[in-house]
């Protein structure tokens, strides 16, 4: 399995993950998923929004590689996020409607990388202005590990609050191999 493959298969397992935390979290009720749990971002709320901002920060980045000024647009045109820990969406709803989009536009700008375009170096600034050039192939690496850590986060609290989120491992969408 090429390097391209194993990143379709983080989008893969990044949307299907998010589907079961969002259905898990559908299950409590709003004051519920507002409900300051003492965790990073405070609720379920507060870290699902932060995953969603922290997806649109590193995508508009992503979006200025040049293979990607098409694929990635709709996202490179929605507004900045002000903060780490800004509430975009108040209303669960509207949330999981715009992380469904969300995950369509990171499945399709995956499938239309290639290889090539895997190594080349991105150059961006971060939150605090501070510049950076990194390999895009790491920087999506660190893109897809910021999920998954932080969605092991509201899987707990959901768990905590009596919401089960079911299996969670990647090896679930690792496909079987033959032997040759």
């Amino acid at each position: 399995m090429g390097l391209k493959q194993h990143f379709e298969l983080l989008a893969s397992y990044n949307q299907w993950m998010n589907s079961k935390a969002y259905e898990a979290a559908g299950q409590l009720s709003a004051t519920e998923l507002a409900k300051d749990r003492g965790a990073f971002f405070g609720s379920v709320l507060g870290i699902l929004n932060h995953i969603v901002v922290g997806d649109i920060i590193w995508l508009k980045r992503f979006a200025t590689h040049p293979s990607c000024l098409t694929s990635l647009r709709e996202v490179a045109d929605l507004p900045n996020p002000t903060s780490l820990n800004q509430i975009i969406f108040n209303d669960f709803s509207s949330l999981h409607k715009h992380r469904n989009w969300l995950d369509e536009q990171i499945i399709n700008w995956i499938c239309e990388l290639s290889d090539d375009d895997l190594g080349y170096v991105l150059s961006y600034h971060n939150t605090k202005g501070v510049s950076a050039n990194k390999c895009y192939s790491n920087l999506l690496l660190h893109f897809f590990n910021h999920q998954t850590h932080h969605r092991g986060q509201v899987s707990t609290l959901l768990s905590q609050a009596g919401a089960d989120i079911g299996v969670t491992d990647l090896l679930v969408l690792v496909p079987e191999e033959s032997h040759v």
